[in-house]
């Protein structure tokens, strides 16, 4: 069991150590997750610096040039917004001028970084509620579970008490998959017969938490977006009865999207929104996609903060997200400078 205050999640584990002075880690253990950061995002960026470089060689910015990198932006999956703004800023100080495709680049993370540096916030776990109740949500598929499990193991590699509940009763294979990261992460998994109500799960894992002096309850949840009403009946429920245990839980409400799914992501904050108050975005897959520039238009949209992003399988490839390192990697720029 951890002391009461708030905990702050910048935690970072590679082989079997712990890193916590900052967002990455340091020395070799932040150099080897900016690396996999770098070829995660490497669709991405091949994209985004490819078409860069086809059309700033050797010409002027001018309209034209600015309607082609708006379109190269767009179909990045920025967005049209975000496309027509960033185009905006670059045409203020160059318009007229002869640009190089490293210059646009530069100039293009820069902006990136301050349009994500609001939302680049650590989940802060407040121990005075314990145990402190998380809550994650999403569609089926995003990597929701596998995500609960990294989580748990590297809170538990923090010396935290950690309960996880496999609260997606209606599925027997994410219930035993939570199971397997339990095992794993050595966390202890509450678990109910397929078709068990979820939210008496949810109940009954917040009273396990209390009575084992628990500092965090982690609660799986199904995420059949196409039965809407039923998945909104079913997570109104589960917070309906956590909240007559405690009227501040859940206390986080962690939404994980699925990198790969492009702007479709966008319907998907919008309706888990709809059921609940999502307090925060975990982004995975990104290793798998070219359309990382999604983040960046979530985080101008909804403004909702990313809590961590995922590159990959393994437990290191999960991480708190850092504005400037995402921003130049997409950019195909060294991510440890800017």
């Amino acid at each position: 069991m951890v002391g009461a205050g708030a905990i702050v999640y910048t935690a970072a584990i590679m082989s079997d150590t712990i890193q916590t002075s900052n967002p990455g880690g340091s020395g070799a253990d932040r150099q080897g997750w900016l690396s996999r950061l770098r070829r995660g995002l490497d669709r991405s960026s091949t994209r985004l610096s490819g078409g860069i470089s086809d059309i700033f060689t050797k010409r002027r910015l001018d309209d034209e040039t600015l309607e082609e990198l708006e379109d190269l932006l767009i179909a990045a999956d920025l967005g049209p917004a975000i496309a027509a703004r960033l185009a905006a800023n670059l045409a203020k100080t160059r318009f007229g001028r002869e640009v190089d495709e490293r210059e646009v680049r530069e100039a293009l993370a820069a902006d990136i970084a301050t349009i994500l540096a609001p939302v680049a916030q650590a989940m802060e776990l407040d121990l005075k509620h314990r145990p402190s109740v998380v809550l994650m949500v999403g569609v089926n598929g995003t990597g929701k579970t596998t995500t609960i499990g990294k989580l748990a193991a590297i809170w538990k590699h923090m010396g935290f008490n950690v309960i996880l509940a496999a609260g997606d009763t209606f599925r027997a294979a994410a219930i035993g998959q939570l199971q397997v990261w339990g095992d794993r992460a050595r966390c202890p998994v509450l678990t109910r017969d397929p078709g068990s109500d979820a939210a008496a799960l949810a109940f009954d894992a917040s009273r396990l938490g209390e009575a084992q002096n628990a500092d965090l309850v982690v609660i799986d949840t199904a995420g059949r977006l196409q039965n809407k009403a039923d998945l909104m009946a079913e997570l109104s429920k589960i917070v309906r009865v956590l909240s007559k245990r405690d009227p501040t839980s859940p206390h986080h409400v962690v939404l994980v999207l699925d990198a790969t799914t492009g702007q479709n992501a966008h319907a998907q904050v919008e309706a888990f929104s709809e059921m609940v108050k999502v307090t925060g975005l975990v982004v995975t897959k990104l290793d798998g996609s070219a359309r990382g520039g999604v983040l960046v238009s979530l985080a101008e949209r909804f403004g909702l903060p990313v809590h961590a992003i995922g590159v990959g399988e393994g437990i290191e490839d999960l991480r708190p997200f850092e504005a400037t390192a995402f921003a130049r990697s997409l950019l195909a720029l060294d991510p440890d400078q800017g």
